[in-house]
């Protein structure tokens, strides 16, 4: 299979020119390890017109798109693959306003299919963090009167941040979790998912970082608003600056989606020739969001 490289929009619609053209990337992406019924589970099967694979023990054919993220896309393949492309090659964030109006979509509906991009850009939490790691929490959102440090009342969405540093001090990786206090136990799962526990681990004085030391190697050091962890702090710097590209509300209940955006795209950086098809190759990967769940995620 042909893996799209580069971030050149042009080249990328010169190579995927149309809908039939990326039901056949899809479809080579989806079957590339071989055919697995997704009805019975039986391995032997037939290509079909169309892009379809037709199962000989109980006749069930696939199409290139069920079982994908790409199910019963409505508004075309090719400007779903834009809109992948644009999520996962771009450096700033983009609204679905004007996603919306870059593909002549509803605003709904680009927002409904970023979303499910962003669903394919979670963690997978396979490879924690394990080296040099820099924990520290911030907020997002406007200031508030009188509302300072880690004010419990405020209205600001609260974040946990892990940052891996090699032995440089360069940034690796990063992870960001979305929290509901400074607690101990809103501190503990950014650690249980993400961070290594051989990993050395460096936070400030707070205490909720304390009952954290009888599991992790967790050195805290004063800091000096910042200066201990300048590298910390740019990523926090570039979180914020992404979130205000974004010209709409970001509610609590979809600020976590945001934050895997971002991290999908800080941490694979470094292959950038190739997020294109990492990102398809997550999202092939995923099943599809069914009704019950559709009417959830629009509600809240």
């Amino acid at each position: 299979m042909e893996v799209f490289k580069g971030q050149n929009i042009l080249n990328f619609i010169k190579e995927l020119p149309d809908d039939d053209a990326c039901k056949a990337y899809l479809a080579k992406m989806k079957w590339q390890d071989g055919f697995t019924c997704a009805k019975c589970g039986h391995t032997k099967g037939c290509e079909k017109a169309g892009y379809k694979y037709q199962c000989y023990n109980c006749q069930h054919v696939e199409s290139a798109t069920a079982n994908t993220l790409f199910h019963k896309v409505k508004f075309g393949l090719q400007k779903a693959f834009c809109i992948v492309f644009e999520m996962s090659t771009s450096s700033k964030s983009i609204s679905s306003i004007q996603m919306g109006k870059r593909f002549d979509i509803r605003q709904g509906t680009a927002w409904y299919f970023m979303q499910k991009v962003r669903t394919s850009m979670e963690s997978s939490r396979q490879y924690p963090l394990s080296e040099i790691v820099h924990v520290d929490e911030f907020t997002v959102g406007g200031k508030e009167e009188g509302k300072q440090g880690r004010s419990y009342d405020s209205k600001k969405k609260k974040a946990v941040i892990a940052v891996e540093l090699n032995n440089k001090h360069q940034i690796k990786r990063a992870y960001v979790k979305s929290i509901g206090d400074y607690s101990s136990k809103s501190l503990t799962p950014i650690f249980e998912e993400h961070i290594g526990a051989g990993a050395k681990v460096v936070t400030d004085k707070w205490r909720g970082y304390e009952p954290l030391k009888k599991m992790y190697n967790i050195e805290q050091k004063l800091s000096s608003k910042g200066k201990n962890f300048k590298e910390l702090h740019i990523i926090i710097m570039q979180v914020k600056s992404w979130l205000r590209a974004i010209p709409t509300h970001v509610s609590n209940w979809h600020i976590q989606k945001y934050f895997d955006e971002f991290c999908f795209r800080l941490n694979r950086s470094q292959a950038k020739q190739t997020i294109f098809h990492k990102t398809m190759e997550k999202m092939v990967a995923k099943k599809p969001l069914y009704q019950s769940q559709i009417k959830q995620t629009l509600s809240v």
